[in-house]
């Protein structure tokens, strides 16, 4: 007799299905992320490209969006790396490197203050949380030190006091800004190439991907799914109707020119005496600009009551200064504000600790560089993105073994 059929049963798990709202640096790492560790992921974006922010514009001029360089040695970097993700780098040239400008009491100096050079020496002291930078540094190096180190590292908050933070975030910022060897990376042909990477492989891993999907309401997604919010924190305050999303992000005009080539053109013009950064993105990534000319962009951080005028007239100035008859080398320029779009800063008493949480109960998770996770720019994106996955997994499979 023919032996007994005994039915089967499948081992396989089921995938977890997570669905993913943004399509920008935060969004595309959740999606990754989750899709590494078996889940069914649909990603949603607004708009027909993926990006957000850490886009670079089309046409002859790449002009990056969002941060335009990555920090290496940390788990972003790793992570980038062992995907293969970042692409070809393009090094600063140890020539271009001399051409570093401070644009102090008035003038532009090939040093910074001694003041400033002190205050890096101090790395081993760690600044206090509950204090804000300006009052700490002065009692370290003295005024002028403490409030060119505070301009100096405008670079890296956006902000346009930064010496009304706190004391321990201005601090680190100012470290990783000023290491040697320098952590800032610069991925040739702008922030794109990255995102077109990361985009591949998320298709690659059968992420579902819909463009020009935008999400009004958690009722536009299944809600038995975990959700992944990755958009703007203002976004993300709109969608979850949470009027606790809040926290502060800088405000700052942007200001993009290209010129024809001149020998003896500064490659950063740092201004000591305001907060403003002027580079010149060329110098390391001759792609970015047809060839014969160089790009620019001036990053002036607005107070509340400065407006994008005020910024460009800023950024002219630092121009006129570090790039001598630009004027009449001009091919083309462009000039917007950036306003809550250049990450969280934090004030005295507060740490990363105390922005919004990534687990906002009910099977929604946050990610973004505005809420609770450590890191540099685009590293609290990423750091918020992963423990956002993490996190949902970890809940939704522990959901599914006591059902």
């Amino acid at each position: 007799m023919p032996p007994a059929h005994r039915p089967t049963t499948s081992t396989t798990p089921i995938p977890t299905p997570l669905t993913v709202i943004g399509g920008g640096f935060a969004g595309l790492t959740a999606a990754i992320t989750a899709a590494e560790a078996g889940a069914r992921v649909t990603l949603h974006e607004s708009h027909h490209t993926l990006g957000g922010r850490a886009r670079t514009a089309e046409g002859p001029y790449k002009t990056n969006e969002g941060p335009h360089a990555l920090y290496n040695g940390g788990p972003l970097w790793t992570w980038l790396k062992q995907r293969d993700l970042i692409g070809p780098l393009a090094p600063l040239p140890p020539l271009e490197a001399a051409r570093l400008r401070f644009h102090h009491r008035g003038t532009l100096h090939r040093v910074p203050p001694l003041a400033l050079l002190k205050l890096l020496r101090h790395r081993s002291e760690r600044a206090p949380v509950d204090q804000d930078f300006t009052t700490w540094a002065t009692g370290v190096v003295g005024e002028e030190g403490a409030r060119a180190a505070a301009h100096y590292v405008a670079v890296a908050t956006f902000h346009h006091d930064p010496g009304s933070l706190s004391a321990r975030f201005v601090q680190e910022r100012l470290r990783r800004a000023t290491k040697l060897p320098p952590e800032a990376q610069y991925p040739r042909g702008g922030w794109a190439r990255v995102i077109d990477r990361m985009a591949g492989l998320a298709w690659n891993l059968g992420v579902r991907v819909e463009t020009l999907a935008r999400v009004d309401s958690l009722a536009d997604v299944p809600r038995n799914d975990p959700v992944v919010v990755a958009t703007s924190l203002d976004a993300a305050r709109r969608l979850l109707g949470d009027d606790s999303l809040r926290w502060e992000s800088g405000r700052t005009a942007l200001v993009d020119v290209a010129f024809r080539s001149r020998k003896g053109d500064a490659f950063v013009v740092s201004d000591l005496d305001r907060t403003g950064w002027v580079e010149r993105f060329t110098a390391q990534d001759r792609t970015l600009a047809p060839e014969g000319e160089q790009l620019v962009q001036a990053q002036i951080p607005l107070s509340p009551d400065e407006t994008k005028h005020d910024g460009v007239a800023r950024a002219e100035h630092l121009l006129d200064l570090g790039y001598r008859g630009w004027r009449e080398r001009l091919t083309w320029r462009r000039a917007s504000v950036a306003n809550g779009r250049t990450g969280a800063v934090d004030h005295p008493g507060t740490t990363w600790r105390d922005r919004p949480s990534i687990d906002r109960g009910d099977g929604v998770y946050l990610a973004g560089d505005q809420v609770a996770a450590p890191g540099l720019l685009t590293e609290v994106s990423f750091n918020s993105a992963v423990e956002a996955v993490t996190l949902a997994l970890t809940r939704s499979r522990l959901d599914l073994k006591s059902a």
